[in-house]
């Protein structure tokens, strides 16, 4: 038997036809897509590592079922960038040396942009106070311990973001 679902991946329609209902949307996304970026930490929904935003809230992919996606928005870590220009998320990590292996920083990034929330994205509350973005970030996990800089970046990236919309808005 197989299940079609339908879902836009970084901002593209895609049709997928899925030979088993019980395939989760990692194994979806790193086995069949080839988008590698999200990462396979624990299968347990425990470390973060392997966030996406689905419809614009953060999920663990290990624990969502890909035939639930049907008709969703999804976006990982390779649909951010715009061509060679990152997103501003992705820039102040690497201002704030906010990552030593990498294991973890796609997780990372894409938890800190649900947390701060931009565009159709709809968690939001960031804000400016560290504690709070420590307490959003909690869910995801860094073996190497970077979690001052990822605060940092957090916190510049809700600043610089907030900024651009203002401008824009001016």
């Amino acid at each position: 038997m197989a299940w079609p679902i339908s879902l836009t991946l970084n901002g593209v329609a895609r049709e997928l036809v899925l030979d088993d209902p019980r395939i989760t949307l990692l194994d979806l996304l790193r086995e069949r897509l080839d988008l590698t970026g999200t990462k396979k930490g624990c299968d347990r929904g425990q470390c973060g590592a392997c966030t996406v935003l689905l419809d614009g809230r953060r999920v663990n992919a290990c624990l969502t079922l890909a035939v639930g996606c049907d008709g969703a928005a999804v976006q990982t870590i390779e649909g951010l960038a715009q061509g060679d220009v990152l997103h501003p998320v992705q820039r102040a990590f690497i201002a704030h040396d906010a990552l030593q292996c990498g294991f973890c920083t796609p997780g990372q990034i894409m938890s800190a942009l649900g947390l701060i929330g931009e565009g159709l994205i709809r968690e939001g509350g960031a804000g400016d106070d560290a504690e709070r973005v420590r307490e959003g970030m909690s869910g995801n996990l860094c073996r190497c311990g970077a979690y001052a800089g990822i605060t940092a970046a957090v916190l510049e990236a809700q600043r610089t973001m907030s900024e651009a919309t203002e401008a824009a808005a001016a």
